[in-house]
């Protein structure tokens, strides 16, 4: 039995790894993989699986709970809610005739001229980065920003919805700054709990996006955001947690808040935010929206193995309503880890959430 769960873990933890790609339209479904192939081919996992025990009685009753929340609206204030099983793609991803269309500018980051990320074991590698910048900029201006990991914009038409929702006037002029993952560095860069991925690009991503694509980046916290679906979105958190004076806005999918990546600074890897931080930090300037799928990776796991992305993830939207924090946590239905038709549905409305009360500086 241990076995089996142990297998099954693996095939989870393979799902919640996303392979490194240029920033270009969002690609095609992959085509169907044999039975028991990884999710993204050989040697794209970071770990060794462990034993993984069921869940408990009261860890159903507790995901059970879940699906009695209430339904998410476009009326839905700070709160814990339910979404699906239909997910019909928001209109905001489609393009309209009339609407003035930003531009996307690529460029490539070689690890060999990176101080923080150089390459293990001399491996070095190329990380693409993508800077949208919407047709209302105004250069000179500081504007507000995404910064996305896993190029997650461009994998979810996020310049068009940015086109269309600037264009109405329900998010400010703002750009995107969409960050290819290391590759098979992905664990260490996004699981890891430390200062380290945020320093990666305060100190050479957004230097070099404001040069490549002539825009200049607010360094007003309320004017940021972070942007990740899975262990992108651990990073996502990450970076708003150790730098605060720079992110106060937080839009997760599938959150990696399970203990995957542990170390010195963080015995639980990203379950520390459940387990310490969260629970024992003053309450910080962060506004969050978090998302978890009902047949979600590790579902099937005890919670006791902090290795259960639906339970980790309710549980710390309880801590977030318990120190009185700004947050929607949606529970979506039917669902997927990090699933397309529930990013493709949900992110235009948990962009507008995140962006509430936003009053640029003078």
């Amino acid at each position: 039995m241990k076995l089996c769960f142990g297998i099954l873990f693996l095939a989870q933890f393979a799902l919640a790894q996303m392979p490194s790609v240029p920033c270009i339209a969002p690609p095609a479904p992959p085509p169907a993989r044999p039975a028991g192939a990884p999710a993204n081919g050989p040697g794209r996992g970071n770990f060794t699986p462990r034993a993984q025990t069921p869940q408990t009685a009261e860890d159903i009753a507790e995901i059970a709970k879940l699906s009695q929340l209430p339904a998410w609206t476009t009326a839905a204030v700070d709160g814990d809610y339910t979404s699906g099983p239909g997910y019909p793609t928001a209109p905001e991803l489609a393009k309209r005739v009339g609407v003035p269309e930003g531009k996307v500018i690529e460029f490539v980051m070689n690890s060999a001229e990176s101080k923080h990320y150089p390459g293990l074991n001399g491996a070095t590698f190329q990380r693409h980065v993508c800077v949208y910048v919407p047709a209302q900029y105004v250069a000179g201006a500081a504007a507000p920003a995404i910064v996305a990991a896993d190029a997650y914009g461009m994998r979810y038409n996020l310049p068009t919805i940015l086109d269309n929702m600037i264009y109405d006037q329900r998010l400010p002029v703002m750009v995107a700054i969409m960050i290819d993952n290391g590759g098979t560095e992905r664990s260490m860069e996004y699981d890891t709990v430390s200062e380290k991925y945020v320093q990666f690009v305060e100190d050479e991503v957004l230097p070099r996006a404001e040069k490549e694509a002539g825009i200049k980046i607010s360094r007003d916290p309320e004017a940021r955001m972070t942007l990740g679906g899975s262990s992108g979105a651990a990073a996502a958190l990450t970076m708003a947690w150790f730098r605060p004076d720079l992110y106060h806005r937080v839009l997760s999918y599938s959150g990696t808040f399970v203990n995957l990546r542990n170390g010195p600074e963080a015995p639980l890897g990203a379950y520390e935010y459940i387990e310490h931080l969260f629970p024992n930090s003053e309450k910080k300037p962060f506004r969050i929206w978090l998302q978890v799928s009902e047949n979600d990776n590790g579902v099937k796991t005890a919670s006791a193995n902090r290795r259960n992305w639906v339970t980790a993830n309710s549980r710390l939207a309880k801590i977030l309503k318990d120190k009185g924090y700004p947050y929607q946590f949606v529970y979506s239905k039917g669902a997927g880890h990090t699933q397309r038709k529930v990013i493709n549905h949900t992110l235009p409305q948990a962009l507008e959430y995140v962006w509430q009360g936003y009053t640029p500086q003078n």
